[in-house]
């Protein structure tokens, strides 16, 4: 049984994932959502399950690449939960996730030449994105990348793409013209994303260290200019 959180997106998503299945999740969106519930979720999804926590194998975070501010939450209370509990901490791609979740739910659509292209936003048309083929395999490193008409264009010659996350609807504009890219609609992170992905770590015991193990940020953080009068 492994606790899985998902925080790298706007998305506040915490699930028990067990060797079939997802056992309980509790999920939603919105500012300031993973501060607000991410601690309440855990609490109803072990209660849901009636397990406590000397029950749990590990613990599995989404390490990123994304939100700043989601992913030190997420990690920092997976720490607390392993911690207290001595379970071992797994760190599971972001993005990796997102093509296994999306793989399940095109399941017949997908073709053995297709890509799938998860996308999570970043700034103006810029986007993190990695790049899977059918068998979930990374065939690029996750990357910043900055899109326009000509992005991809190698390989939307000889495949069909699949783009999604909330990094790819507004680059409908950009391909519109393009029948081989498939841009999806309301695609989002899910903490039952990461149930293979998890199972498997935890096969291998592909654990992080607990008291050192940072997010993937992909990018440094840049903190605003403070609005307040006299800073």
């Amino acid at each position: 049984m492994i606790l899985c959180l998902e925080t790298a997106t706007p998305v506040c998503s915490v699930a028990l994932n067990d060797g079939c299945c997802t056992v309980a999740l509790r999920e939603t969106e919105g500012q300031n959502a993973h501060s607000e519930k991410i601690t309440n979720f855990i609490r109803e999804v072990m209660e849901t399950a009636k397990i406590d926590y000397r029950q749990l194998d590990a613990v599995a975070v989404s390490k990123g690449p994304g939100s700043y501010t989601g992913l030190r939450i997420g990690v920092s209370t997976a720490k607390g939960i392993c911690y207290a509990a001595e379970l071992p901490l797994m760190a599971i791609d972001t993005l990796e996730a997102m093509a296994y979740g999306m793989k399940d739910k095109l399941a017949i659509q997908i073709a053995e030449n297709d890509l799938l292209i998860p996308m999570i936003d970043a700034r103006r048309m810029e986007v993190y994105a990695a790049i899977f083929d059918a068998n979930l395999n990374k065939i690029n490193d996750t990357e910043a990348m900055v899109i326009d008409e000509s992005s991809f264009s190698e390989l939307r010659q000889n495949h069909r793409l699949w783009l999604f996350g909330d990094g790819a609807p507004k680059l409908k504009q950009v391909f519109e013209n393009q029948n081989n890219i498939n841009i999806i609609d309301g695609f989002k992170p899910s903490a039952a994303y990461m149930r293979i992905l998890a199972e498997k770590a935890l096969r291998e015991h592909d654990f992080v260290d607990v008291a050192y193990f940072e997010p993937f940020y992909l990018k440094d953080f840049i903190a605003g200019k403070p609005h307040v009068k006299g800073l």
